[in-house]
């Protein structure tokens, strides 16, 4: 059995093996390639519009042992709305065993969701008369029976198969194939004559001369361009003459890892924000997105928590709970400010030695509920480790970003978003992660967590602490320490801001996260600074939310998105669905329809 895996860039160890892999076999398949070709795919992938074509590297792997069996590497145009077929091929001992049939399925399938109007390649001819060496003739003939099974067939009546010096031999010149993916909507002329000429200028300018380019598109007369009749085929194919559908693949959907039990951490008192109806009021919009693919969330252990928490502390935190009798909670009430040097016995009383403030209870279910929360987003950063994904979404309560390395509090009580970019950079062999924190309310956990390593950046964006919880942290003086010097950036803004203000301070937070050149990124979602709020000043509404999350997007790199705050139920769901939309939007280059607007 294989999988089926597309590459985005090779910032993951799997992808750079996989793609040294297909390196490997490109000079082996093709011992004609020029160097260049081969050499310089990487940096296609890593600067995708670099020739104003986006590169697409997808792999056909053996799950386990991450052995590529074959590849496809696909070309977008998305000035011309085309999309060219570099190569396909399997490996040696994979032809005839399905390989190429499903990396074509899935290349098609992108084509589709990329809108492309068609999808083109090259084929060597299939008539005698136009190929040199015969042994070679129904090696052709098999690809164009293959590709013709699509209702792929080449172009006719055009001088793509001119010899490039004049006078020169048209033999195993290649065909210029078109496939409709499935449409039945043929190319008109002049759509034929610009991509024509996109694909002779991008792909083949170190050989052809602009004469040669020029003679070859006016040579597309046609309106719409003729493809050859059927000659495999009496009939195409998974070619209806409706369009088809257009879904949102399986490999483009976002992982939604939602703690079921996050319910049972649940405080009954009144004004008490943090609540368990906060999840299904995000879930509910979620669910008008075709995007998301709902996740089982993985079980990790104290492992990474202790990696980033004190060890006494996890262990105060997960005691305490175990002793606390059902429905009672236990809030901090006494706090060590004269006196650090002795830690009371009494599991209770000694809330306020981890504690930071007065509102922040414990409870029989918090270690459970912190726990699943910290395992799901986990879960999402292994995913997006392991390629599975680029973007991850863990809907998560309680939230965590003011928990710091030995103490609680903000409802907080693990930092999930810490802990889980931790685990990107351990696990990615000491890469670097930064982390953006767009809650109405300081990160002063990830801050202090990090700040005195250099391979996080925080970056927090947040109510001045003169006026905004947690009130002692989150000035902009505040900018790490020893090796963190200058890894921490905070951005406190006024009590009234609304989303042109907002705009500014994220142009800040992003020119810092493109300079630190991270590996993986990491976004603590606060919903709270969304208007009516209860628990702060500011008024964005739908189309800020929409526009921060295409702005994020468009960073590209591979992101965990961790739910913070965000308490006022009326719109908290409506903010999450357009910032996810734009999220989404901006990091695949597709476009969803408006109609759940």
């Amino acid at each position: 059995m294989f999988r089926i895996r597309l590459i985005h860039d090779d910032v993951l160890e799997a992808d750079r093996v996989a793609l040294t892999q297909v390196q490997s076999m490109l000079r082996a398949q093709f011992p004609g390639l020029r160097h260049e070709t081969v050499d310089e795919l990487p940096t296609l992938l890593r600067d995708p519009l670099a020739h104003r074509i986006r590169t697409f590297v997808f792999v056909a792997e053996r799950q386990r042992q991450n052995d590529v069996r074959g590849f496809a590497i696909l070309a977008h145009a998305p000035d011309l709305e085309f999309c060219y077929l570099d190569f396909i091929s399997a490996a040696p001992k994979e032809t005839g065993r399905g390989v190429g049939g499903a990396l074509y399925e899935r290349v098609r399938e992108e084509c589709r969701a990329l809108g492309a109007k068609g999808l083109l390649f090259e084929c060597l001819p299939d008539d005698p008369d136009d190929v040199s060496d015969p042994a070679t003739l129904e090696q052709n003939r098999a690809r164009l029976r293959f590709y013709e099974r699509w209702g792929a067939r080449p172009v006719i009546h055009t001088a793509y198969r001119t010899a490039i010096e004049p006078g020169g031999s048209t033999k195993d010149l290649p065909y210029l194939v078109f496939d409709d993916l499935g449409s039945g909507r043929p190319l008109g002329r002049d759509e034929a004559r610009e991509i024509v000429r996109a694909i002779l200028e991008r792909k083949y300018a170190w050989l052809v001369t602009s004469e040669y380019v020029g003679r070859v598109v006016e040579s597309i007369v046609d309106d719409p361009i003729e493809l050859r009749p059927s000659r495999y085929r009496r009939k195409k194919v998974n070619a209806p003459s409706t369009p088809l559908p257009i879904d949102v693949p399986a490999h483009l959907r976002i992982p939604l890892l939602v703690a079921e039990r996050h319910d049972v951490h649940h405080v009954r008192e009144r004004g008490y924000v943090e609540a368990p109806v906060r999840i299904p009021v995000i879930k509910r919009e979620l669910d008008r997105l075709p995007i998301f693919e709902p996740t089982q969330m993985r079980r990790f252990g104290r492992e990474p928590i202790v990696a980033v928490h004190d060890d006494e502390f996890v262990d105060y935190l997960e005691r305490v709970c175990a002793a606390l009798p059902p429905k009672r909670s236990a809030y901090p009430y006494v706090f060590p400010v004269r006196n650090a040097g002795r830690m009371p016995d009494d599991l209770e009383t000694r809330a306020g030695w981890y504690c930071i403030d007065t509102f922040t209870p414990l409870h029989k279910n918090v270690w459970l509920a912190a726990t699943d929360a910290v395992d799901c987003a986990l879960t999402g950063a292994a995913m997006i480790l392991e390629g599975k994904a680029r973007l991850a979404y863990a809907l998560v309560r309680p939230p965590g970003h003011h928990a710091e390395h030995k103490s609680f509090g903000g409802f907080c009580y693990l930092n999930s978003a810490a802990i889980a970019a931790h685990h990107l950079g351990a696990c990615a062999g000491g890469a670097k992660v930064a982390i953006l924190d767009v809650d109405y309310h300081h990160g002063n956990g990830q801050q202090e967590i990090f700040w005195e390593r250099g391979d996080v950046l925080t970056v927090s964006i947040h109510g001045h602490p003169r006026f905004a919880y947690p009130y002692f942290t989150g000035f902009e003086d505040e900018i790490g320490w020893g090796d963190g010097e200058g890894a921490n950036l905070n951005l406190p803004l006024p009590e009234q801001v609304d989303g042109a203000a907002y705009d500014l301070a994220l142009a800040r937070a992003l020119d810092a996260v493109r300079a630190f050149e991270p590996s993986f990124l990491v976004v603590c979602l606060g919903l709270d600074p969304g208007r009516g709020d209860p628990t702060g000043t500011w008024s964005l509404g739908a189309s800020d939310f929409e526009r921060n999350g295409r702005r994020i997007g468009a960073l590209g790199v591979p992101t965990l998105v961790v739910q913070e705050g965000g308490y006022h139920t009326r719109n908290l769901g409506v903010h999450a669905r357009h910032f996810f939309r734009g999220l989404w939007e901006s990091a695949t280059g597709r476009s969803l329809a408006r109609a759940d607007t």
